[in-house]
């Protein structure tokens, strides 16, 4: 079962949602996994015992991806963890997972609203990666998150979106900039999941739920289990070959 034996994965965004499942994905592929959070201690606490629980080691930290001034302070924090808990060993995955929902009407939304987008979206795991290259071994693997909202528009999501859209290019430029060190770089772009993104509107909200589902192909909407697996199949070996892709994880919605 334990393919990926001493290969370490670090998933922002790791407490919850999509972030939680894989990270949970990955240590039962094998992976230590260590997650960061930036309020829910308590959730990343839990996250890191049933991690334990399945015989990998885990830790979290705290990161607040909207602060590119704690970038440096995390790498010290990280690096430190590394070699006090994980024997020195480096990275050998990086899931760029953690973010934020904005759905508000265009002619509404506001330059705080955009730049906190951006910081959170496209900034912080730009300048997040650029800092962790020392800690990553050569051969990686980075997979960050995008989502069905770069190919398809729904009002309301003019500030994300884009973001998001963003994050596609940039991986297809890591790829090119990283290929020298055997790093590969995928995005993934979920297509609405019933998690607490956004409000828990997907999942709570029942007949929002069956619109969705009807224009999916696979018809239902995505669950975390769903995104989980296919970042964690990203993240070992068995994707070596599979690099500057973005992979949509929609069940087939509005092709």
């Amino acid at each position: 079962m334990f393919q990926n034996l001493n290969k370490i994965a670090l998933v922002t965004g790791g407490s919850r949602g999509l972030g939680k499942d894989a990270a949970l994905q990955l240590a039962a592929k094998g992976f230590d996994v260590i997650i960061t959070y930036q309020t829910k201690i308590t959730d990343s606490t839990e996250v890191v015992e049933q991690i334990s629980s399945l015989g990998k080691k885990a830790a979290a930290l705290q990161l607040d991806l909207s602060s590119s001034a704690s970038f440096t302070e995390f790498q010290n924090q990280l690096s430190a963890l590394l070699t006090n808990n994980f024997n020195g060993r480096k990275l050998d995955a990086l899931v760029n997972n953690a973010g934020v929902g904005l759905n508000m009407p265009f002619e509404s939304t506001t330059e705080d609203a955009i730049d906190a987008m951006m910081n959170i979206h496209f900034k912080g795991p730009y300048l997040l990666t650029q800092k962790l290259l020392p800690l990553l071994n050569d051969g990686s693997s980075i997979v960050n998150t995008s989502s069905g909202l770069a190919r398809f528009s729904f009002a309301g999501y003019s500030a994300y979106g884009p973001m998001k859209a963003a994050v596609d290019s940039l991986s297809r430029y890591q790829a090119v900039e990283l290929g020298s060190r055997k790093i590969r770089v995928n995005s993934v772009a979920p297509g609405a999941i019933a998690t607490d993104f956004g409000g828990g509107f997907v999942r709570d909200n029942t007949e929002f739920n069956q619109v969705l589902a009807s224009q999916t192909a696979l018809g239902r909407v995505g669950l975390p289990d769903d995104i989980g697996s296919v970042v964690a199949f990203l993240c070992s070996d068995e994707s070596k070959w599979i690099n500057a892709q973005r992979i949509e994880v929609s069940g087939g919605f509005n092709v």
